[in-house]
Protein backbone atom coordinates (compact mmCIF):
# COMPACT_ATOMS: atom_id res chain seq x y z
CA UNK A 1 0.00 0.00 0.00
CA UNK A 2 1.42 2.91 -1.20
CA UNK A 3 1.46 6.38 1.15
CA UNK A 4 -1.34 8.16 -0.63
CA UNK A 5 -3.45 5.43 -0.32
CA UNK A 6 -3.19 5.34 3.13
CA UNK A 7 -6.02 6.20 5.57
CA UNK A 8 -5.31 8.96 7.84
CA UNK A 9 -5.36 6.37 10.84
CA UNK A 10 -3.29 4.16 9.61
CA UNK A 11 -0.41 6.74 9.15
CA UNK A 12 1.32 6.30 12.63
CA UNK A 13 1.35 3.01 13.21
CA UNK A 14 2.95 2.29 9.76
CA UNK A 15 5.81 4.95 10.79
CA UNK A 16 6.32 3.04 13.69
CA UNK A 17 7.01 0.07 12.12
CA UNK A 18 8.94 1.04 9.50
CA UNK A 19 11.17 3.48 10.84
CA UNK A 20 10.42 4.46 14.22
CA UNK A 21 10.81 1.06 16.05
CA UNK A 22 14.17 0.31 14.09
CA UNK A 23 15.56 3.15 14.59
CA UNK A 24 15.62 2.67 18.40
CA UNK A 25 16.50 -0.98 18.40
CA UNK A 26 19.33 0.17 16.59
CA UNK A 27 20.58 2.62 18.49
CA UNK A 28 20.00 0.63 21.83
CA UNK A 29 22.07 -1.97 20.40
CA UNK A 30 24.85 0.28 19.63
CA UNK A 31 24.82 2.27 22.71
CA UNK A 32 25.43 -0.82 24.42
CA UNK A 33 27.97 -2.37 23.10
CA UNK A 34 29.76 1.24 22.91
CA UNK A 35 29.09 1.37 26.83
CA UNK A 36 29.94 -2.28 27.59
CA UNK A 37 33.51 -1.44 25.75
CA UNK A 38 34.68 1.34 27.61
CA UNK A 39 33.11 0.39 31.18
CA UNK A 40 33.66 -2.02 33.66
CA UNK A 41 31.86 -5.73 33.30
CA UNK A 42 31.28 -8.25 36.18
CA UNK A 43 31.90 -11.56 34.69
CA UNK A 44 32.67 -10.30 31.23
CA UNK A 45 32.74 -13.25 29.33
CA UNK A 46 29.13 -14.04 30.83
CA UNK A 47 28.20 -10.26 30.28
CA UNK A 48 29.47 -9.87 26.89
CA UNK A 49 27.77 -13.41 25.36
CA UNK A 50 24.44 -12.02 27.18
CA UNK A 51 24.91 -8.84 25.18
CA UNK A 52 25.26 -10.26 21.94
CA UNK A 53 22.28 -12.74 22.41
CA UNK A 54 19.85 -10.47 23.27
CA UNK A 55 21.14 -7.51 20.60
CA UNK A 56 20.14 -10.31 18.11
CA UNK A 57 17.09 -11.08 19.94
CA UNK A 58 16.23 -7.12 19.94
CA UNK A 59 16.51 -6.63 16.14
CA UNK A 60 14.95 -10.10 15.70
CA UNK A 61 11.79 -8.23 16.80
CA UNK A 62 11.62 -6.22 14.34
CA UNK A 63 10.46 -9.31 12.18
CA UNK A 64 7.82 -11.70 12.43
CA UNK A 65 8.54 -15.06 14.53
CA UNK A 66 6.56 -18.20 13.87
CA UNK A 67 4.04 -19.18 16.66
CA UNK A 68 5.49 -21.98 18.03
CA UNK A 69 8.90 -20.07 18.42
CA UNK A 70 7.23 -17.01 20.08
CA UNK A 71 6.77 -18.59 23.72
CA UNK A 72 10.48 -19.46 24.20
CA UNK A 73 11.91 -16.39 22.22
CA UNK A 74 10.01 -14.29 24.21
CA UNK A 75 10.94 -15.93 27.79
CA UNK A 76 14.10 -16.39 26.81
CA UNK A 77 14.49 -12.61 25.84
CA UNK A 78 13.01 -11.78 29.33
CA UNK A 79 15.08 -14.23 31.09
CA UNK A 80 18.84 -13.01 29.20
CA UNK A 81 17.58 -9.37 29.52
CA UNK A 82 17.08 -9.50 33.38
CA UNK A 83 20.79 -11.21 34.02
CA UNK A 84 22.12 -8.51 31.90
CA UNK A 85 20.59 -6.14 33.54
CA UNK A 86 22.66 -7.11 36.71
CA UNK A 87 25.63 -7.73 35.28
CA UNK A 88 26.68 -5.29 33.15
CA UNK A 89 26.90 -1.67 34.22
CA UNK A 90 25.54 0.02 31.16
CA UNK A 91 22.88 2.83 31.59
CA UNK A 92 20.90 1.35 28.61
CA UNK A 93 20.94 -1.79 30.14
CA UNK A 94 17.99 -1.75 31.78
CA UNK A 95 16.05 -0.68 28.42
CA UNK A 96 16.96 -4.54 27.06
CA UNK A 97 14.17 -5.68 29.98
CA UNK A 98 11.77 -2.90 28.91
CA UNK A 99 11.74 -4.25 25.42
CA UNK A 100 12.00 -7.51 26.48
CA UNK A 101 8.68 -6.96 28.62
CA UNK A 102 6.90 -4.97 26.17
CA UNK A 103 7.90 -7.71 23.69
CA UNK A 104 6.37 -10.87 25.74
CA UNK A 105 3.18 -8.83 25.75
CA UNK A 106 2.73 -8.19 22.11
CA UNK A 107 3.63 -11.68 20.95
CA UNK A 108 1.81 -13.78 23.95
CA UNK A 109 -1.56 -14.36 25.25
CA UNK A 110 -2.25 -11.66 28.12
CA UNK A 111 -1.66 -14.20 30.73
CA UNK A 112 0.99 -15.96 29.42
CA UNK A 113 2.68 -12.48 28.59
CA UNK A 114 2.28 -10.96 32.35
CA UNK A 115 3.50 -14.61 34.27
CA UNK A 116 6.82 -14.39 31.51
CA UNK A 117 7.24 -10.81 32.54
CA UNK A 118 7.14 -11.25 36.21
CA UNK A 119 9.50 -14.22 36.06
CA UNK A 120 11.69 -11.61 34.45
CA UNK A 121 11.23 -9.38 37.11
CA UNK A 122 11.77 -11.70 39.74
CA UNK A 123 14.98 -12.45 37.93
CA UNK A 124 15.94 -9.33 37.50
CA UNK A 125 15.62 -8.61 41.54
CA UNK A 126 17.75 -11.89 42.27
CA UNK A 127 20.39 -10.97 40.25
CA UNK A 128 20.89 -7.87 41.07
CA UNK A 129 20.49 -8.78 44.76
CA UNK A 130 23.22 -11.73 44.00
CA UNK A 131 25.79 -9.23 42.17
CA UNK A 132 25.62 -6.54 44.71
CA UNK A 133 26.52 -10.00 47.68
CA UNK A 134 28.97 -11.04 45.58
CA UNK A 135 30.71 -7.83 44.00
CA UNK A 136 29.75 -4.72 45.74
CA UNK A 137 29.83 -1.63 43.49
CA UNK A 138 29.66 1.77 44.58
CA UNK A 139 27.37 2.43 41.68
CA UNK A 140 24.60 -1.07 41.84
CA UNK A 141 21.51 -1.31 40.18
CA UNK A 142 19.01 -1.01 43.10
CA UNK A 143 16.98 -4.12 43.51
CA UNK A 144 13.77 -2.61 43.50
CA UNK A 145 14.88 -1.88 39.67
CA UNK A 146 13.80 -5.48 38.89
CA UNK A 147 10.04 -5.14 39.96
CA UNK A 148 9.79 -2.34 37.00
CA UNK A 149 10.97 -4.51 34.74
CA UNK A 150 7.19 -6.21 34.45
CA UNK A 151 5.45 -3.19 33.81
CA UNK A 152 6.10 -2.45 29.93
CA UNK A 153 4.23 -5.70 29.13
CA UNK A 154 0.93 -3.97 29.52
CA UNK A 155 2.12 -1.71 26.73
CA UNK A 156 2.92 -4.81 24.66
CA UNK A 157 -0.76 -6.33 25.62
CA UNK A 158 -2.10 -2.44 24.74
CA UNK A 159 -0.25 -2.48 21.20
CA UNK A 160 -1.70 -6.15 20.33
CA UNK A 161 -5.10 -5.48 21.50
CA UNK A 162 -4.96 -2.23 19.11
CA UNK A 163 -3.56 -4.36 16.33
CA UNK A 164 -6.06 -7.13 16.77
CA UNK A 165 -9.11 -4.83 17.19
CA UNK A 166 -7.53 -3.13 13.62
CA UNK A 167 -7.03 -6.37 12.16
CA UNK A 168 -10.60 -6.94 12.76
CA UNK A 169 -12.03 -3.77 11.84
CA UNK A 170 -10.10 -4.19 8.41
CA UNK A 171 -11.88 -7.78 8.02
CA UNK A 172 -15.06 -6.54 8.67
CA UNK A 173 -14.82 -3.57 5.87
CA UNK A 174 -13.85 -6.55 3.42
CA UNK A 175 -16.80 -8.60 4.48
CA UNK A 176 -19.05 -5.79 4.37
CA UNK A 177 -17.74 -4.36 0.70
CA UNK A 178 -17.91 -8.04 -0.44
CA UNK A 179 -21.42 -8.37 0.70
CA UNK A 180 -22.65 -5.06 -0.77
CA UNK A 181 -20.84 -6.28 -3.98
CA UNK A 182 -22.63 -9.36 -4.38
CA UNK A 183 -26.10 -7.93 -3.43
CA UNK A 184 -25.18 -4.96 -5.85
CA UNK A 185 -25.00 -7.28 -8.17
CA UNK A 186 -27.86 -9.68 -7.37
CA UNK A 187 -29.72 -6.20 -8.19
CA UNK A 188 -28.04 -6.06 -11.48
CA UNK A 189 -29.49 -9.00 -11.97
CA UNK A 190 -32.81 -8.96 -10.89
CA UNK A 191 -33.09 -5.49 -12.69
CA UNK A 192 -31.87 -6.55 -16.07
CA UNK A 193 -33.96 -9.79 -15.42
CA UNK A 194 -37.10 -7.84 -14.97
CA UNK A 195 -36.30 -5.31 -18.05
CA UNK A 196 -35.75 -8.17 -20.58
CA UNK A 197 -38.27 -10.32 -19.61
CA UNK A 198 -41.24 -7.38 -19.69
CA UNK A 199 -38.99 -6.14 -23.33
CA UNK A 200 -38.79 -9.89 -24.59
CA UNK A 201 -42.20 -10.95 -23.79
CA UNK A 202 -43.61 -7.60 -25.45
CA UNK A 203 -41.16 -7.91 -29.01
CA UNK A 204 -42.23 -11.67 -28.77
CA UNK A 205 -46.16 -10.75 -28.77
CA UNK A 206 -45.76 -7.98 -31.52
CA UNK A 207 -44.18 -10.27 -34.26
CA UNK A 208 -46.66 -13.10 -33.27
CA UNK A 209 -49.29 -10.07 -34.21
CA UNK A 210 -47.35 -9.18 -37.45
CA UNK A 211 -47.11 -12.62 -38.26
CA UNK A 212 -50.38 -13.01 -38.01
CA UNK A 213 -51.86 -10.16 -39.65
CA UNK A 214 -49.18 -10.90 -42.42
CA UNK A 215 -51.16 -14.07 -42.90
CA UNK A 216 -54.70 -12.03 -43.15
CA UNK A 217 -53.18 -9.59 -45.60
CA UNK A 218 -53.18 -6.59 -43.37
CA UNK A 219 -49.75 -5.25 -44.15
CA UNK A 220 -49.95 -1.76 -43.00
CA UNK A 221 -50.86 -2.91 -39.47
CA UNK A 222 -48.24 -5.74 -39.76
CA UNK A 223 -45.41 -2.84 -40.29
CA UNK A 224 -46.97 -1.13 -37.20
CA UNK A 225 -46.36 -4.08 -35.02
CA UNK A 226 -43.14 -4.67 -36.37
CA UNK A 227 -41.90 -1.17 -35.58
CA UNK A 228 -43.57 -0.92 -31.92
CA UNK A 229 -41.45 -4.34 -31.37
CA UNK A 230 -38.67 -2.90 -32.91
CA UNK A 231 -39.47 0.48 -30.22
CA UNK A 232 -39.57 -2.21 -27.45
CA UNK A 233 -36.05 -3.75 -28.47
CA UNK A 234 -34.86 -0.26 -28.65
CA UNK A 235 -36.67 0.92 -24.95
CA UNK A 236 -35.04 -2.03 -23.88
CA UNK A 237 -30.96 -1.08 -24.30
CA UNK A 238 -31.93 2.00 -22.78
CA UNK A 239 -33.35 0.54 -19.67
CA UNK A 240 -30.78 -1.68 -19.50
CA UNK A 241 -28.04 0.88 -19.44
CA UNK A 242 -30.26 3.08 -16.96
CA UNK A 243 -30.42 0.10 -14.65
CA UNK A 244 -26.81 -0.78 -14.90
CA UNK A 245 -25.79 3.05 -14.52
CA UNK A 246 -28.17 3.53 -11.32
CA UNK A 247 -26.48 0.59 -9.36
CA UNK A 248 -22.96 1.96 -10.01
CA UNK A 249 -21.01 2.44 -7.46
CA UNK A 250 -19.66 5.82 -8.66
CA UNK A 251 -23.67 7.02 -9.13
CA UNK A 252 -24.72 10.93 -8.98
CA UNK A 253 -26.94 11.61 -5.70
CA UNK A 254 -30.45 10.92 -6.33
CA UNK A 255 -31.21 14.38 -6.71
CA UNK A 256 -28.51 14.99 -9.37
CA UNK A 257 -29.74 12.20 -11.16
CA UNK A 258 -33.31 12.88 -10.76
CA UNK A 259 -32.47 16.86 -12.03
CA UNK A 260 -30.33 15.42 -14.83
CA UNK A 261 -33.46 13.61 -16.20
CA UNK A 262 -35.61 15.95 -15.60
CA UNK A 263 -33.16 18.60 -17.70
CA UNK A 264 -33.35 15.70 -20.77
CA UNK A 265 -36.86 15.61 -20.64
CA UNK A 266 -37.86 19.06 -20.07
CA UNK A 267 -40.08 18.48 -17.34
CA UNK A 268 -39.57 20.94 -14.64
CA UNK A 269 -38.23 19.53 -11.35
CA UNK A 270 -38.29 20.95 -7.44
CA UNK A 271 -36.66 19.80 -4.70
CA UNK A 272 -38.91 20.41 -1.23
CA UNK A 273 -36.49 19.31 2.28
CA UNK A 274 -32.68 19.23 2.40
CA UNK A 275 -31.00 16.85 0.55
CA UNK A 276 -29.23 13.87 1.94
CA UNK A 277 -27.70 10.45 1.73
CA UNK A 278 -30.33 8.17 0.66
CA UNK A 279 -29.52 4.37 0.16
CA UNK A 280 -28.84 3.12 -2.66
CA UNK A 281 -31.37 0.66 -3.39
CA UNK A 282 -33.96 3.28 -2.37
CA UNK A 283 -32.33 5.54 -5.04
CA UNK A 284 -32.37 3.17 -7.51
CA UNK A 285 -36.31 1.80 -6.84
CA UNK A 286 -37.17 6.26 -7.29
CA UNK A 287 -34.74 6.40 -10.56
CA UNK A 288 -36.92 3.27 -11.97
CA UNK A 289 -40.16 4.58 -11.07
CA UNK A 290 -39.43 8.30 -12.23
CA UNK A 291 -38.55 6.87 -15.62
CA UNK A 292 -41.72 4.68 -15.76
CA UNK A 293 -43.98 7.46 -15.03
CA UNK A 294 -42.56 9.82 -17.23
CA UNK A 295 -42.51 7.22 -20.20
CA UNK A 296 -46.04 6.36 -19.57
CA UNK A 297 -46.98 10.14 -19.11
CA UNK A 298 -45.01 10.16 -22.77
CA UNK A 299 -46.94 7.40 -24.08
CA UNK A 300 -50.60 8.28 -22.48
CA UNK A 301 -50.21 12.00 -22.92
CA UNK A 302 -48.29 13.06 -25.48
CA UNK A 303 -47.49 16.60 -25.66
CA UNK A 304 -48.67 17.18 -21.65
CA UNK A 305 -46.64 19.46 -19.52
CA UNK A 306 -44.70 17.29 -16.89
CA UNK A 307 -43.42 17.88 -13.23
CA UNK A 308 -41.41 16.17 -10.76
CA UNK A 309 -40.94 16.88 -6.59
CA UNK A 310 -38.48 14.98 -4.74
CA UNK A 311 -39.23 16.01 -0.83
CA UNK A 312 -36.93 14.84 1.59
CA UNK A 313 -37.79 14.42 5.53
CA UNK A 314 -36.10 13.25 8.59
CA UNK A 315 -37.39 9.31 7.95
CA UNK A 316 -38.80 9.26 4.59
CA UNK A 317 -37.87 10.68 0.87
CA UNK A 318 -40.74 11.12 -1.73
CA UNK A 319 -41.04 11.30 -5.23
CA UNK A 320 -44.31 13.06 -7.07
CA UNK A 321 -44.37 13.07 -10.89
CA UNK A 322 -47.30 14.67 -12.13
CA UNK A 323 -48.53 15.58 -15.68
CA UNK A 324 -51.64 17.27 -17.31
CA UNK A 325 -53.65 16.83 -20.20
CA UNK A 326 -52.90 15.59 -23.74
CA UNK A 327 -52.61 18.12 -25.86
CA UNK A 328 -51.91 15.50 -28.89
CA UNK A 329 -53.18 11.94 -29.71
CA UNK A 330 -50.97 9.63 -28.67
CA UNK A 331 -48.79 7.46 -30.66
CA UNK A 332 -49.54 3.67 -30.82
CA UNK A 333 -45.97 2.86 -32.23
CA UNK A 334 -44.27 4.02 -28.47
CA UNK A 335 -43.96 1.82 -25.97
CA UNK A 336 -42.03 1.80 -22.70
CA UNK A 337 -39.66 -1.05 -21.62
CA UNK A 338 -40.41 -0.71 -17.62
CA UNK A 339 -42.80 -2.93 -15.75
CA UNK A 340 -45.79 -0.86 -15.63
CA UNK A 341 -47.63 0.30 -12.09
CA UNK A 342 -47.67 -3.23 -10.66
CA UNK A 343 -43.68 -3.57 -10.87
CA UNK A 344 -43.30 -0.15 -9.39
CA UNK A 345 -45.53 -1.18 -6.23
CA UNK A 346 -43.86 -4.23 -5.96
CA UNK A 347 -40.52 -2.75 -5.95
CA UNK A 348 -41.43 0.02 -3.23
CA UNK A 349 -43.43 -2.35 -1.23
CA UNK A 350 -39.98 -4.32 -0.57
CA UNK A 351 -38.73 -1.50 0.80
CA UNK A 352 -41.28 -0.44 3.05
CA UNK A 353 -42.75 2.31 0.90
CA UNK A 354 -46.01 2.99 -0.37
CA UNK A 355 -46.80 3.94 -4.01
CA UNK A 356 -50.33 5.56 -4.84
CA UNK A 357 -51.25 6.43 -8.39
CA UNK A 358 -54.78 8.04 -9.81
CA UNK A 359 -56.31 10.93 -12.02
CA UNK A 360 -55.10 14.87 -11.07
CA UNK A 361 -57.31 17.25 -10.11
CA UNK A 362 -56.06 19.24 -13.51
CA UNK A 363 -57.71 16.06 -16.21
CA UNK A 364 -54.33 14.77 -15.42
CA UNK A 365 -52.03 12.18 -13.60
CA UNK A 366 -50.31 11.89 -10.46
CA UNK A 367 -47.75 8.74 -9.59
CA UNK A 368 -46.24 9.41 -5.63
CA UNK A 369 -44.06 7.62 -3.50
CA UNK A 370 -42.74 7.46 -0.37
CA UNK A 371 -40.20 5.38 0.85
CA UNK A 372 -38.14 5.14 4.36
CA UNK A 373 -34.94 6.54 4.11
Amino acid sequence: MTTDAREPGTRRPRFTDEWLRPFIMGTLVVLAAAQCATRPLIIPPLAITLLVIVSVITIGTLFTWPPRAAFPVALAFVVLSAVLLAVAQSTVAPAFAFVASGTAGARLRTRVAIGVSVTGALIAVGAVLLVEELNPLDQQWPWWLGFAVAAPVYMGIARRERRDALASAERATVSEAREAALLERGRIAREIHDVLGHSLSGIAMQLDMADALYGKGRGDEATQAVRRARALAVDSITETRHAIHALREDTLPLERTLELMASGEAVTFRIDGTPGPVPSEVAHALIRAAQEALTNAAKHAPGADRAMRLGFTAETVALTIENGPATAPADPGLAGGGLGLPGMRERVALLGGTLRAGPSAVDGWTVELEVPR
